[in-house]
């Protein structure tokens, strides 16, 4: 690997690649002058305030400052400029306006009256720096990725993007920023950032973890920066998960409570074999070493951010504690480690943009997002932890949530893409008519496809993992970012098996079509079915998320917390549910004269389903009660996977581990 840790890059299209910004000026290729300074006190977790003062070189004139919109991996313009307050921005220089020395001038700034994430001010002569104090007040419960919980009394997560301001007219990765924190006594921490050391002097140590204090970095580029978020905590615990190895990977926890960071033999060989078998997998690294950064918390946001050398991964409290946890989470960090060769070191063009306020476009997100999650699980799988009958209890509900998407009528998956920067944000009621970002489950089952018919094709000899290999297993150690079209995606599978690569796409990707696209499924000798009894994965989702899921039977998910019992989450549409007229929002309160009982529930599935009478069901919308019928008879019904006899199991072969190559 390159001895310096090489910063993120925008690869030159042709001779040059001409960038503009949010306001259409021109970015020019050379750095900007002098070094950003960047401290936030992160010693009032309680309050959730994290305060911040900034050091930004410039010279006299007007100057426009941008704070971060588009967030790479959250595909929107989900900047928290909304939690920016007590902005004061003040001059420095020897003579400002040539009068006596002053220590500082309070600047006035106005924001862009179209652009809320963008402010204009003027820098008076002299000056030579800008001072910016400001807090950040982190988001209370609620929202995806960083518009959700990032501070509790016990744990803090940072994301850079959200205590920042930097200047516009340049390229992320030609701005550099040195950063510093100060975090509560006795805390611990850990970040992807190189040269942590406990004072501003000390001989670094990359990659290190210590006691709180005054905590400072290295000087990185501003694409950097935002590219490696800190987590700390009271409760801490750090993992080698490749002990031995030339090139670290780390597991590093926060949690609740100390309990909560215990993990059991099984679970660490686990993780360790998930290092060994994406190795094997891509045959390249792009990070020097890496991080997972894991949050196990009630109290916080629950998701997964990608970043190039770590991961933002946050997740419930007991995830290595309880095994319906495990179950029901253990996708998420292979997921988000994936994403450092697929979406990170190569990444489509229309996301792989010049700064933080330049528009992203997400049509790729099939590959971006899609093939990610399809490794993922397979990566889960191959590592062992998960099953093979889990891997295909996952892979049936994935399935069966597809195959009931009536709104494919209407939105074909390339639109869920296209809006992704919306879809982020949309209620998750009516789901099925509406869709959301179902390039994540339905790129799965395409990116499956694809997979068995070069199995087929080849008559075994390959497979996508040799496609992995090719696109995503060059430039070894090297994180420079490698945009990628449509047209170079089809042109490397066609370097592994030829065929009609664009047209089998397209033809996915465009259609109307109401079925899922589950010839993966069918090719690997496998069938999507239905049982009365939920599989054991079914029901671990089904209590992580406190709600029942019986949308192939009634047409219906239910919550089951003690604060929503009852209410009704999401309702299929034209289902039996939908043509008795209940809808999100409402409340389950009886069924057939007796309290709801969500344990009840299927026995009154099966009474159904011997008589003839329609299940009557009391449900309260807002302050109106009413009786309604729902003629259904078709009993319990949950996603499965059925062996098809007589067939090559090409699941088995998906999901076999291979075998470890040496460093």
């Amino acid at each position: 690997m390159p001895p310096l840790v090489r910063t993120l890059t925008v690869l030159a299209v042709a001779s040059a690649w001409l960038c503009r910004s949010a306001i259409g000026a021109p970015l020019p290729g050379h750095p900007y002058p002098g070094v950003l300074t960047l401290s936030v006190d992160l010693t009032d977790p309680g309050q959730k305030i994290f305060r911040v003062h900034e050091h930004i070189p410039v010279r006299s004139g007007d100057v426009t400052l941008y704070y971060p919109k588009w967030i790479p991996g959250e595909h929107s313009p989900s900047g928290t400029i909304d939690g920016v307050t007590g902005l004061i921005i003040t001059a420095h220089g020897d003579k400002i306006d040539g009068g006596q020395i002053e220590s500082a001038r309070r600047v006035e700034w106005r924001r862009d009256p179209d652009d809320m994430f963008t402010l204009h001010l003027s820098v008076p002569p002299g000056a030579t720096s800008l001072q910016l104090q400001f807090q950040l007040l982190s988001p209370g419960a609620g929202g995806e990725f960083g518009q959700s919980v990032s501070a509790t009394p016990d744990i803090e997560d940072l994301e850079w993007n959200q205590v920042l301001f930097y200047p516009a007219g340049y390229a992320a990765r030609r701005i550099t920023v040195r950063a510093d924190v100060s975090l509560p006594a006795g805390w611990r921490y850990a970040t992807a950032l190189p040269g942590v050391s406990a004072s501003a002097n000390a001989n670094a140590t990359v990659n290190a973890s210590a006691n709180a204090g005054a905590v400072y970095f290295d000087p990185v580029s501003l694409e950097q920066l935002i590219d490696s978020p800190l987590i700390a905590g009271r409760h801490f615990a750090r993992i080698d998960l490749a002990p031995g190895a030339a090139v670290p990977v780390h597991l590093d926890l926060v949690a609740d409570h100390d309990s909560d960071l215990k993990l059991t033999d099984a679970q660490l060989q686990a993780h360790r074999n998930l290092v060994t078998q994406a190795k094997a997998l891509f045959g390249a690294r792009h990070y020097q070493h890496y991080d997972f950064l894991f949050t196990l918390s009630q109290n916080t946001g629950h998701f997964g951010l990608e970043h190039s050398q770590s991961s933002d991964d946050r997740l419930y409290a007991r995830f290595f504690t309880d095994p319906d946890t495990y179950v029901a989470g253990g996708g998420l960090l292979p997921h988000e480690y994936v994403h450092s060769w697929n979406g990170k070191f190569r990444r489509p063009a229309g996301l792989a943009t010049p700064t933080y306020n330049v528009p992203m476009r997400g049509e790729l997100l099939w590959v971006y997002e899609g093939l990610t999650e399809y490794l993922g699980d397979v990566l889960t799988a191959r590592s062992g932890i998960w099953t093979a009958e889990q891997y295909r209890e996952r892979l049936a509900a994935t399935a069966a949530g597809m195959d009931h998407r009536p709104g494919r009528s209407w939105r074909n998956l390339q639109d869920t893409a296209d809006e992704a920067q919306v879809l982020y944000y949309v209620p998750n009621d009516w789901s099925s008519w509406r869709r959301s970002v179902d390039y994540y489950d339905e790129g799965e089952l395409i990116w499956l496809d694809v997979d068995t018919t070069i199995r087929e094709l080849s008559a075994g000899r390959r497979s996508l993992d040799d496609f992995v290999h090719a696109f995503y297993g060059t430039d070894d150690g090297s994180f420079i970012v490698k945009p990628y079209s449509f047209e170079d995606v089809v042109r490397a599978l066609n370097g592994v098996q030829p065929n009609d690569w664009a047209g089998f796409l397209r033809s996915r990707l465009d259609t109307h079509a109401t079925p899922a696209p589950l010839a993966g499924i069918t090719r690997s000798g496998w069938a999507l079915s239905y049982s009365d009894q939920p599989s054991a994965s079914f029901k671990a989702r089904s209590k992580v998320r406190n709600e029942l899921d019986l949308s192939y039977s009634l047409g219906l998910t239910l919550s089951t917390a003690a604060d929503s019992y009852g209410k009704l989450l999401d309702v299929l549409w034209n289902s039996p549910a939908f043509a008795a007229g209940l809808a999100p929002g409402m409340t389950l309160l009886a069924i057939n004269g007796r309290k709801f009982d969500d344990e009840r529930i299927d026995e009154e599935l099966k009474a159904a389903q011997a008589g003839s009478a329609a299940i009557e069901i009391l449900a309260q919308n807002l302050d109106s009660y009413a009786t309604v019928r729902v003629d259904y008879h078709g009993g319990p019904m949950y996603p499965q996977l059925t062996r098809v006899a007589g067939t090559v199991d090409r699941l088995a072969d998906v999901i076999a581990p291979k075998a470890p190559v040496p460093d």
